[in-house]
């Protein structure tokens, strides 16, 4: 009887650790700097960058990546201040550890975890963010992703319900879901955000969530499903008109 009771007060154990994994935290979970744009935004227009200001060093073009190295260290990575110090070259071979396992692959035990001796991936990147940024991956392969040839060949209503299902799916198993966000063959936005939560739902349908938004990162925004419409909506900011936008899922499986 008492090995019993042990089994089951072991059992209840595990699922209390399971259960008790600390929900997403967007001041916790994200990188605190930002991936720049490659242009200049008015109200969400584009315009060529001139000047002085053309010829700064910025870090763009890394929405895909970012996106994807926040789901990695979700995943992969562990954090604990008590840890000892890392110089360059070896948190350099930690990040990397992270980051070159495939994101869809199965989350790490917490001891087989990569350890960082910080709080937090936010505390991280502002401490050490010139390392992270030259580490986390380059973006121009980005635009060689075989998943991209999607935005041409399925842009239908019925391709975006079946996203609106499998981004539910993975928020209802306790999951991050990244989008690609495209209005191809107009140019208004051609993007990748981590989609971490449910933000609210309002009536006829209309379904708000959370996302880290790599340009934005003081803080989370939203995208929005309409049911009505099987569309989903982007919210307006300083680089978006705001409005429709295709969603894409990437990085959910092989040669998505």
């Amino acid at each position: 009887m008492r090995a019993k009771s042990c089994l089951v007060i072991a059992s209840l154990g595990v699922a209390l650790s399971a259960s008790a994994a600390q929900p997403f935290n967007f001041q916790r979970d994200t990188f605190g700097f930002a991936n720049m744009t490659v242009f200049e935004y008015e109200n969400g227009i584009a315009h060529l960058r001139r000047g002085d200001v053309a010829k700064q060093e910025r870090y763009t073009r890394r929405c895909f990546v970012l996106s994807r190295a926040v789901w990695q260290f979700r995943k992969f990575a562990r954090f604990d201040v008590h840890a000892p110090p890392l110089d360059d070259r070896e948190l350099i071979a930690r990040i990397r550890a992270v980051t070159r396992r495939q994101a869809w692959k199965p989350e790490l035990p917490e001891k087989e975890r990569i350890v960082f001796p910080y709080a937090d991936l936010r505390e991280m990147s502002r401490k050490r963010g010139r390392v992270l940024q030259e580490t986390v991956g380059k973006g121009w392969p980005t635009y060689w992703r075989p998943g991209n040839y999607r935005v041409f060949f399925a842009p239908g209503r019925s391709y975006q319900e079946q996203t609106h299902r499998n981004l539910e799916a993975a928020l209802a198993r306790g999951d991050l879901f990244i989008g690609y966000l495209t209005t191809l063959p107009r140019l208004s936005i051609n993007h990748a955000v981590l989609v971490y939560a449910h933000k609210d739902s309002a009536p006829g349908g209309m379904t708000h969530y959370l996302a880290y938004d790599s340009n934005h990162p003081e803080g989370p925004r939203e995208l929005t499903w309409l049911e009505r419409d099987h569309t989903f909506s982007y919210q307006k900011d300083w680089d978006f008109v705001g409005g429709p936008v295709r969603v894409y899922q990437v990085y959910g499986k092989p040669f998505q």
